[in-house]
């Protein structure tokens, strides 16, 4: 099966703080679905022709069409699979404060050979949890009211992200700012944080003076055109008593539209760039959080580079 991925084709104009300006003539770029906002591929453009001191990017004429994925297909052989899941089991505490999951058998095997064909079996079970249980997706409605929940949440945003990993861990950085992810390309990526918090899981002290993403560095995600962001500690946001209830990096991404992972782990094997995420919730409607089985797809050899551009006309300067 050939895997399809999106471009974009269109028109840009792009003026400077300092003056000056070019256009583009049918660029083309990899976009992470089929329905690019014109903030998204703004983002895209200036990412991928590494321009500076932008005032502002105005695209038109777009065209967004489907084709063969050009890179290592995720079923060939040569793909490494990393979990960046926790475990979750009956008992054992996600984030303190909130209840444990409880897992209890709603039809045990012994009672279900009264039911069915004898030498047939089955056992099914209840979980009982709250959504913010093991390695979780926040989806904006966990936020807002008005906004996306699980069930109103595209594909595009939650499965095959090409990945970039901010690394802190091991720093003594507890606040991810916008120093660790200014020289970063994240127009269309899973931003994923690798603070190293993991490794207190499921202790006391996973939740003490935790390390978070900083307003700062929300609001230059948000504006960078991150489609996703993870973290592989407690909350995404400050929950020391200092940041007296508030969670600038909640409201800023979830207002932009940008699903959250919380609790990730295994981030150390994962390269800084990539790598594919995908983390994908069940489409619960009238809910705003739940579980992940989130996991990348690492390939063996270095993937193509997909962008393709097309005539530049610079006007003057920049």
């Amino acid at each position: 099966m050939r895997v399809l991925q999106y471009r974009a084709e269109f028109d840009a104009t792009v003026t400077f703080r300092a003056g000056g300006g070019l256009h583009a003539q049918r660029f083309r770029l990899d976009v992470p679905h089929a329905d690019p906002t014109e903030s998204e591929l703004s983002a895209l453009f200036v990412a991928a022709c590494r321009l500076h001191d932008v005032d502002a990017v105005a695209v038109a004429d777009v065209r967004v069409f489907a084709e063969p994925h050009l890179g290592t297909h995720p079923a060939d052989p040569r793909t490494r699979w990393v979990e960046l899941s926790h475990v979750i089991s009956a008992g054992l505490v996600t984030y303190p404060g909130l209840p444990a999951p409880e897992i209890t058998p709603h039809l045990t095997r012994e009672a279900s050979r009264d039911v069915y064909a004898p030498g047939t079996e089955f056992a099914i079970d209840r979980l009982t949890m709250v959504g913010n249980t093991g390695t979780y997706l926040d989806s904006p409605f966990h936020r807002y009211g008005d906004g996306s929940d699980l069930a109103g949440l595209p594909l595009e945003r939650l499965a095959d992200l090409p990945a970039v990993v901010v690394r802190t861990a091991g720093s003594g950085v507890r606040g991810v700012g916008v120093d660790a992810l200014e020289n970063l390309t994240v127009a269309g990526h899973a931003v994923l944080l690798h603070t190293g918090g993991d490794v207190h899981w499921a202790t006391p002290e996973y939740a003490v003076d935790a390390p978070f993403l900083t307003a700062a560095g929300a609001q230059w995600l948000a504006d960078h055109g991150a489609a996703l962001v993870g973290i592989d500690s407690v909350n995404i946001d400050d929950i020391t008593p200092d940041a007296a209830g508030t969670r600038p990096a909640h409201t800023l991404l979830l207002a932009a539209g940008i699903p959250v992972v919380e609790h990730l782990t295994g981030l150390e094997n994962l390269p800084p760039a990539g790598a594919r995420f995908t983390a994908a919730p069940p489409r619960v409607a009238g809910f705003g959080t739940f579980p992940v089985r989130a996991y990348a797809s690492v390939p063996a050899i270095e993937p193509h580079d997909h962008l393709r551009s097309g005539g530049w006309l610079p006007t003057s300067g920049g």
